[in-house]
């Protein structure tokens, strides 16, 4: 029985093998870049650690290590860090490839542009979170020792650990306006939906500002304003996007509208 021309598979369109291929090499080609940066990493951990030293919310900091894994330890996550900020563009990048072929061309070259946005904003959020929200939480604890009468000793492996659990969670929040810009454009999220989800959003995020920062009230509103302002202005950008996804749908039903009167 001949199979009707509604039936039969779109042309444009691999075969599920090929797309998993695809994947398959895209990751591969991230992880080459990622084990490049690593080799570049370990060359750069040094000057990078000498740098955060030196530039401590106190002066003169003092680090000692409790193992004779801690300094090499933490060379590795120096390097593991400088690898993974420097991956980030090639493997977006990446990503809007494998995910072009099923894109129109007017999405391929919008979407491309969440490349470098996507950087950026990671670097705004790695300077916002360690030219503000360490500084404080850090001295919080100082002033809390030594009003204790406690012996200020610090491990490097506690000192950076304390400092990499605020830098990370506070630069991938600063993604947020680009996750949920991205997310609306491809139909998934709708302004509408993030204004019923404000007081959640506003809840979790003064949540997690209260959790990396002092406990007292000031640190908490320098560190939620921006977080809340973030999410408003990924709701602003939402509804954008939105405004022009619909009028390009709607442009796109009159064209086809004209041709059948045609």
């Amino acid at each position: 029985m001949a199979q009707s021309p509604d039936s039969r598979p779109d042309e444009n369109w691999m075969p599920v093998l090929e797309h998993v291929g695809e994947l398959r090499k895209r990751i591969i080609y991230c992880l080459i870049v990622f084990v490049l940066g690593l080799v570049g990493g370990l060359f750069g951990a040094q000057p990078l650690y000498d740098y955060l030293v030196a530039a401590a919310p106190v002066e003169q900091l003092k680090l000692n290590v409790f193992s004779p894994w801690d300094a090499i330890g933490l060379y590795m996550k120096f390097a593991i860090l400088i690898s993974f900020i420097a991956a980030i563009p090639f493997t977006l990048f990446q990503l809007w490839a494998f995910v072009r072929p099923a894109l129109g061309e007017k999405e391929q070259r919008s979407t491309l542009q969440f490349v470098p946005g996507a950087l950026l904003m990671f670097l705004i959020g790695l300077a916002f979170a360690y030219f503000v929200v360490f500084p404080m939480a850090y001295l919080f604890t100082d002033k809390v020792s030594t009003s204790l009468g406690l012996q200020q000793l610090y491990g490097v492996t506690q000192y950076f650990a304390f400092l990499f659990n605020i830098l990370l969670p506070v630069s991938l929040l600063f993604e947020l306006p680009l996750i949920i810009l991205f997310l609306t454009r491809i139909g998934i999220l709708n302004p509408r939906l993030l204004q019923k989800m404000r007081k959640v959003a506003w809840f979790a995020l003064i949540a997690i500002a209260t959790m990396i920062t002092p406990p007292d009230v000031v640190s908490d509103v320098l560190v939620s304003v921006p977080l809340v302002l973030l999410y408003e202005f990924s709701v602003l950008l939402s509804r954008i996007a939105y405004r022009k996804r619909i009028q390009a749908r709607e442009s796109k039903e009159a064209q086809l509208a004209a041709q059948d009167n045609l």
